[in-house]
């Protein structure tokens, strides 16, 4: 595959070839003390690949748990503030909060902050080929009625809507080793990034008949759930213009609580339906790069047959 469909997504063109404002911010170029501030509709700062546009990516798609957890990349309508600290040791601070209108938050009705991310960067080298760095990210959400489809323990389909809060800590950590007064033909990397998302409110299944699955009416009930993901990954360019990587990533079954009087509760009885939902992944990929501006990437993605569902 070429970077051409990557070119496509940074240009924010969906799968209709609609055009969207992926990016649209100022940046302050000169405050004092290390600061920063960043304002109009940006991609997050939390973790380490959400911030990285499409072609500059390793691999062709966004690990799953950035699929599963944030869309694939989470943008951010609002206001950012970064601090570098004046140490030897690399030492950043940011702040972010805004409207919170992208999964898994969605748009408030009226105006107001209804997202915001905190997180901590820090980093240095070891001598004059490695370099490294490790975050910690903490992404709060609110969502009101952001709708889904499910199937329950019968296999019939649910028309779902969750209000409540989405919370996510990001874990982040990178290495990357050159080639001593060589850099620009031999290096490798190694990157990892692992979340934990929790979501608490309200889950209601709707429904305009008496003889849908949600029982008739709108069923109420509480909800929470916890789910863990990540993905590890290590590439290795050998010559000027070619690489070779490898990933692994994967999404944990999660859990889900329900109030046993919930008609929820009775649709997926002890959380049956996802227990043995375990998603993973191994992909490799190799890319030839004929300038800065042109890319040929060759990706294969094996996803092992023991994770798939319970039936």
């Amino acid at each position: 595959q070429t970077e051409a469909e990557a070119l496509k997504h940074e240009m924010g063109m969906s799968a209709d070839n609609e055009i969207e404002v992926e990016e649209a911010y100022f940046r302050t170029l000169a405050l004092p003390a290390g600061l920063s501030v960043k304002g109009g509709q940006f991609f997050s700062g939390f973790g380490y690949l959400n911030e990285v546009h499409a072609h500059a990516w390793d691999f062709i798609d966004q690990p799953l748990a950035y699929q599963a957890f944030f869309g694939g990349q989470m943008a951010q309508v609002g206001l950012q503030a970064k601090w570098l600290a004046p140490t030897d040791l690399v030492l950043e601070f940011g702040a972010e909060t805004g409207s919170g209108e992208f999964f898994p938050g969605t748009r408030l009705e009226g105006n107001g902050v209804n997202g915001t991310a905190l997180y901590a960067h820090t980093g240095g080298d070891i001598g004059d080929a490695i370099a490294w760095r490790a975050g910690l990210s903490w992404v709060d959400l609110d969502a009101e009625e952001r709708s889904f489809e499910q199937e329950n323990a019968l296999g019939e389909a649910t028309q779902s809507a969750f209000s409540g809060s989405s919370r996510t800590w990001v874990v982040d950590a990178t290495l990357k080793w050159t080639a001593a007064g060589d850099s620009r033909r031999r290096y490798l990397k190694l990157q990892g990034e692992y979340m934990d998302r929790t979501e608490d409110g309200d889950l209601a299944c709707v429904s305009d008949v008496v003889t849908s699955p949600c029982l008739g009416g709108v069923a109420l009930g509480d909800l929470r759930s916890r789910q863990t993901g990540g993905y590890a990954q290590a590439v290795w360019q050998f010559m000027p213009q070619w690489r070779v990587g490898y990933r692994y990533d994967w999404l944990g079954s999660g859990s889900k609580h329900y109030v046993p009087a919930t008609v929820y509760a009775a649709l997926d009885p002890a959380n049956a339906y996802f227990a043995r939902y375990r998603p993973q992944r191994h992909s490799l990929m190799a890319d030839w790069s004929l300038d800065e501006f042109s890319r040929l990437r060759l990706q294969l993605v094996e996803v092992p047959e023991s994770v798939e569902p319970a039936a």
